[in-house]
């Protein structure tokens, strides 16, 4: 007799039993006829997918994770409710305080990167900005107004791809006086322009400031270049 055959004689054998003898199946087609019976797809047909059977898992060894932290911390539960809720106020706290956070590096590239225009004509820009409390646009436009004019003046020589703070540095040698105040407007420059902080109009009057000193500030001569504009 074929394995199944003697399954199907096995079935009609329990279905014709009394119900007061019972009926002894060895324990091997037993075992294999059930597992026969429930390798049937209608038994299977709402188990859930791998994708649902994954997430399941992930979840179920969170919860673990959620428990054991539980059991470990002071107060079980509560005690954990309160050290992740003290964490996230904190991480809002620090957000609030700090703004968003600065990209790095922050030493910046080309203080120009359009059509070149005169000092005047950053520094007219720059006014128009700040009338907006436009900060950001208004603090670029005002220190290439600054390297412009000090170029216009041949304190420095020129260098289209130059950055603010190079240009900075070269001022500083020409006026001494005011070079902690060109690297301020420098870094402030290179904050606003790629380091992601936003300007203010504090850091504005500032470089405005600094402008207008430095078109009236006598150069100190022997740093002052000797080369001709490009």
């Amino acid at each position: 007799m074929t394995t199944g055959g003697r399954t199907a004689a096995l079935i009609r054998l329990i279905a014709r039993a009394d119900d007061d003898i019972p009926v002894r199946i060895p324990r091997a087609p037993a075992r294999e006829a059930a597992r026969r019976e429930l390798s049937d797809p209608r038994y299977h047909q709402h188990d859930p997918n791998p994708v649902q059977r994954a997430l399941n898992w992930l979840w179920d060894r969170i919860g673990d994770l959620f428990h054991a932290a539980a059991g470990a911390t002071p107060g079980g539960w509560t005690g954990l409710i309160a050290i992740v809720a003290f964490v996230l106020l904190l991480a809002v706290a620090l957000r609030l305080r700090l703004g968003a956070l600065r990209r790095t590096p922050t030493t910046g590239g080309a203080l120009f990167a359009d059509t070149p225009r005169t000092a005047a004509e950053h520094r007219a820009a720059a006014d128009r900005h700040a009338a907006e409390g436009r900060w950001n646009e208004a603090i670029q436009d005002r220190m290439r107004a600054i390297v412009l004019a000090l170029e216009e003046r041949t304190l420095i020589t020129p260098g289209p791809g130059r950055t603010a703070g190079e240009a900075a540095a070269e001022a500083g040698l020409a006026l001494p006086p005011h070079a902690a105040q060109l690297r301020t407007a420098a870094r402030t420059f290179d904050d606003v322009a790629y380091g992601g902080r936003p300007g203010t109009e504090r850091a504005y009057a500032l470089l405005a400031d600094l402008d207008t000193e430095l078109q009236h500030a006598k150069p100190h001569l022997a740093a002052t270049p000797t080369r001709s504009r490009e």
